[in-house]
């Protein structure tokens, strides 16, 4: 009887054939340990710090930053206040970058040197 090998199932972010010795469970894929990675930073992941969107897996910090909720009174503290949506790390999607305030009409610019005397 020839020798038949496994059939391997490709890691979703190198896209090379994943072992059983070699891999790691998640978001219902196999991953390396070594591609078991931020999508955005890049830093290594364990499953406590692991959150998962469209098959694609993040740290907790840049999943906040991408998909957490927006606007005034949601988080804790001042801390929660920052307007960083990952730009240096290559997130380009984030509506914190893209602003779109339409024109005040009502306001025409005005200069400190039109004051009446």
């Amino acid at each position: 009887m020839p020798f038949k090998s496994a059939e391997s199932v490709p890691c979703p972010r190198c896209g090379h054939a994943t072992f059983h010795a070699e891999s790691v469970p998640a978001a219902g894929k196999l991953w390396h340990k070594t591609c078991f990675r931020c999508g955005l930073c890049k830093k290594m992941l364990e499953m406590p710090t692991l959150a998962e969107n469209d098959g694609d897996i993040y740290c907790k910090q840049c999943y906040t930053r991408k998909f957490g909720i927006r606007g005034v009174g949601f988080g804790i503290g001042a801390g929660a206040l920052g307007m960083d949506a990952g730009e240096r790390f290559g997130n380009t999607q984030s509506t914190l970058s893209r602003h779109n305030y339409p024109p005040m009409p009502h306001l025409a610019p005005t200069s400190s040197n039109n004051k009446s005397e």
